[in-house]
């Protein structure tokens, strides 16, 4: 259980490191646009920056299928959501974004949420290895198009002539949608048997939905994300993509894999506050970017 636990946050510090070498890479770039998926992947993958990025996050997927193998998806979840103090940290220290006073107080919230999820975790708690396509795919295949949906939406208002401008909020919920999925692909494909050798293994993936499921994750959110992430503060728009994606698979993963809530009232008591905690956080943050105040004129004299 432990191993899990290390594990996740190991997670954690590579997502918040790759985000952060992201979002510093793309203030180089010029503007990217969803509507231009090809454009976006070819600008994307010219930038050295950009790439290296690119390696600290899939290095956290790697590290998120043990998390998956030792952990309920519910409990995972509520771990993951703690990456959202290192990432606010980073996204001050290196990329210099100033964060809100509500933004701030997040952040013990944030921390309370995660020690709410661990001392709920049981050494007999049941990690859930398969789950029926059906369900899954009735899950998933919603949320894909609604995230696509929301996408669009917000993008075409944000492009309106004097309008605030957006903190991210939409963009993050659109995305996290997504990455919700994703999160649950990545869970049914490290609940499939390997132990038959690469070739059976292979031949399991390839007969189960969750690779088609990761490959349309992976190609809608990187053009989504990373098109937000230029646009909006990473410090606000990667802990709402963040927590909505954890509390989308902490809920539907646990119904979809047939996991159980922890029995005992004090462990289920304390799961079940720390995603709620998890979840007001989000609908605490701030919904615009206040704009910077105009520089004083001075009248020549």
């Amino acid at each position: 259980m432990w191993w899990g636990v290390a594990a996740a946050l190991l997670a954690n510090a590579l997502y918040s490191v790759g985000f952060v070498l992201q979002k510093r890479a793309l203030g180089r770039l010029p503007e990217l646009s969803a509507a231009r998926p090809l454009r976006t992947v070819l600008t994307l993958t010219a930038s050295p920056a950009w790439l290296a990025g690119s390696l600290a996050l899939a290095a956290g997927f790697g590290a998120q299928l043990a998390v998956y193998r030792t952990l309920p998806i519910a409990a995972a979840q509520g771990i993951f959501v703690s990456g959202l103090v290192l990432l606010l940290l980073l996204s001050s220290a290196v990329l210099g974004e100033r964060t809100s006073g509500r933004e701030r107080n997040a952040l013990p919230a944030v921390l309370a949420a995660l020690i709410m999820v661990v001392a709920s975790l049981r050494d007999g708690d049941g990690v859930g290895r398969t789950a029926p396509w059906p369900t899954v795919l009735l899950v998933c295949l919603p949320a894909l198009a609604a995230g696509i949906w929301l996408y669009g939406r917000v993008d075409q208002r944000a492009r309106r002539p004097h309008r605030m401008p957006t903190s991210g909020i939409g963009y993050g919920v659109a995305v996290g949608l997504l990455y919700g999925v994703s999160s649950l692909a990545v869970k049914g494909a490290s609940s499939l048997p390997y132990g038959d050798g690469p070739v059976a293994a292979a031949r399991a993936l390839a007969a189960s939905p969750y690779p088609y499921l990761l490959l349309c994750t992976a190609a809608a959110g990187l053009v989504m994300s990373q098109a937000a992430l230029q646009r909006c503060r990473a410090s606000l728009i990667v802990p709402v993509c963040t927590t909505v994606s954890c509390v989308f698979a902490a809920v539907l993963g646990t119904f979809a894999f047939g996991e159980s809530l922890p029995a005992e009232p004090l462990p289920l008591a304390l799961r079940l506050a720390g995603t709620a905690l998890a979840l007001g956080v989000l609908l605490a943050l701030p919904r615009h970017d206040v704009p910077a105040p105009a520089a004083p004129l001075h009248p020549h004299t």
